[in-house]
């Protein structure tokens, strides 16, 4: 019942699996306990009624208060037990998979982010695990609870009178059948819906982080259009999957009660012709009673379960991907850096063809090209950000595919155009280069970065919080403490790319100073759009649609009069006199 294809269906741990028997155990005793004080009212009305017709003597008040306690004492135990395990030990379970899924997301490879947007990756964060902890708490154990007992009990009213137990119980399975009939309909209209859902959150996230591009093309009005559609949308499909699932929830709901009225039908009949005394009849309803209430909650559980599985697919999507693995052990010999023969593709589109090439250890080595030719994809895979898909990249003699990326970056300091910040101040962010490092080495490597020109100006100085993403700076401010950080960590390999951009030519100059300093007997790969940058490089290496078209050093290519790099520098020389 509760195997490997159970346990994927419903995205369960396996503590998850051993939370929903214990769920499942303590639920069938608890309706069994519960079914057993329907017997002791059964019993009191028997001897009752004993009174009237035999004038047999009532037991005394004792027998009563015993029974009536012992029932009191063991449904408080069994429920609480049933709690404990039913949500008690499930609250405790979602917090380790939201745990287990920030670990997994933290070594699946980038490329797998590429594929997901933010607002899709929090819906399955929050929202998909929200609706399968409901499911793990309040469903499976109480329904195959139920199953169970509802089985056992159903033993006995055959055994007892299998016309009466026929009446009482056929609704049931018709019941359940009515609904596992609907299951790819309601999975259907759940999918349709929760993809509705994530339209919203896509066109709210969108407006929100481009809100001054909207407001400087005066496109408010048809963004917030869009959003109040998509919205509509949702609502529409909501409304749409909750009256499908109304319809065969309440339906399989009325085919089971109908199960009272053919109780009643065929115990009066069987009374008549004598088959059947009237407490006999009195049991089964006293039994219907119970047999009938866990199913009532059970029956829009079912609803709920199905809709879930759309919610446990996407969570399996994320355990499914391939994680980026490798050893927690790195030595190796220098950091020259050695791409031999790389394919890499995104998606099914392949990008780099057979890259080789050579980054050696105290040079800079400087990638240039046109747009789209490979340069930052390289650089990435050198990090290891993402995996290649054919050849082999070494630092210092080792594979990098065997080395755990986390373990590997530690021999990385990158520095990228797009600058990315954290919602604190100035001075942690720098920080986050070394950790644990002291306030006088971020003061350091802050004043090497030319940080102290603006971090000066700022209300609280370097302890002034700094906004979303350094929303507070400008964009060579933001840069300059994307530098900071890799100055404080002082990494045997650099990665830049254009790592000054975005400063003006006064500071640029300044930082480019301090970059000296970075780079010095270092491992250094220059992305460089500006040729200017690379001028100075040791080697060069020129990528043209995924493949190295040439490489040597600056004085050797431009002596070349058909090098791609020549065309590359005589172009920005002409374009630079260029005048409004």
């Amino acid at each position: 019942m509760f195997g490997k294809e159970f346990q994927h269906r419903y995205a369960l741990t396996d503590q998850g699996i051993r939370n929903v028997k214990r769920g499942t155990f303590w639920t069938v005793i608890v309706n069994l306990v519960v079914m057993g004080g329907m017997g002791i009212l059964y019993y009191l009305m028997t001897r009752f009624m004993d009174t009237l017709v035999a004038d047999a003597p009532l037991p005394g008040p004792g027998v009563f208060i015993i029974l009536i306690l012992c029932f009191v004492v063991l449904s408080m135990i069994t429920h609480i037990q049933q709690y404990q395990a039913t949500y008690g030990l499930v609250y405790s379970e979602v917090k380790a998979v939201r745990i287990g899924i920030a670990e997994r997301l933290r070594k699946l490879p980038l490329g797998y982010f590429g594929k997901r947007d933010l607002a899709d990756l929090t819906e399955t964060i929050m929202g998909d695990v929200n609706r399968l902890e409901h499911v793990w708490s309040h469903c499976l154990g109480y329904l195959y609870g139920s199953y169970i007992s509802t089985a056992v009990i159903a033993v006995m009213l055959f055994m007892m009178n299998w016309k009466m137990a026929l009446a009482c119980l056929w609704g049931v399975p018709v019941a359940f059948i009515l609904l596992f009939g609907s299951r790819k309909l309601t999975k259907k209209n759940s999918e349709i819906t929760k993809a509705a859902g994530i339209r919203v959150s896509d066109g709210i996230q969108e407006t929100l982080e481009n809100i001054r591009e909207i407001r400087a093309l005066n496109r408010e009005e048809d963004f917030l259009e869009d959003i109040g559609s998509r919205i509509d949308h949702h609502e529409k499909m909501m409304i749409k999957g909750e009256l499908f699932t109304g319809i065969f929830v309440n339906g399989a709901s009325v085919i089971m009660r109908l199960g009272v009225a053919t109780t009643i039908l065929t115990g009066t009949n069987l009374i008549l012709s004598g088959k059947i005394d009237f407490m006999l009849l009195f049991m089964f309803l006293l039994v219907i009673t119970r047999v009938y209430a866990p199913f009532d909650q059970a029956l829009a559980l079912i609803a709920e379960m199905f809709m879930s599985q759309v919610s446990a697919a996407r969570l399996n999507e994320l355990y499914d991907t391939e994680t980026a693995e490798g050893t927690d052990r790195f030595e190796p010999a220098g950091h020259d850096i050695k791409f031999e023969n790389v394919y890499f593709s995104y998606d099914d589109e392949e990008v780099l063809h057979g890259v080789s090439f050579t980054a050696k250890e105290g040079e800079v080595t400087a990638l240039v090209g046109p747009s789209g030719s490979g340069k930052s994809t390289c650089a990435r895979l050198a990090a290891r950000l993402w995996d290649i898909d054919q050849g082999t990249i070494r630092v210092g003699g080792t594979d990098i595919s065997s080395v755990d990326p986390e373990v590997l970056l530690t021999d990385y300091s990158m520095v990228f155009q797009d600058v990315v910040l954290f919602d604190d101040t100035v001075m942690e962010n720098i920080r986050l280069g070394k950790h644990g490092a002291s306030d006088e080495e971020v003061l350091a490597a802050a004043k090497a970065a030319n940080c102290d020109e603006f971090a000066e100006k700022l209300p609280q100085g370097y302890h002034t919080n700094i906004g979303e993403n350094g929303a507070r700076l400008s964009g060579g401010e933001r840069q300059r403490i994307s530098i900071a950080r890799a100055l404080l960590k002082n990494a045997p390999v650099v990665l830049l790319d254009e790592a000054t951009a975005s400063l003006d030519v006064e500071n640029e100059t300044k930082v480019q100073s301090a970059l000296s300093r970075l780079l010095s007997g270092k491992t250094v790969l220059v992305i460089a759009h500006r040729m200017r940058t690379v001028e100075a490089a040791d080697k060069i290496v020129v990528l043209s649609e995924g493949r190295v078209a040439e490489e040597g050093s600056p004085a050797e290519l431009l002596s070349n009069k058909d090098s791609i790099f020549r065309h590359m520098m005589q172009l920005q020389n002409s374009s630079a006199g260029w005048s409004i």
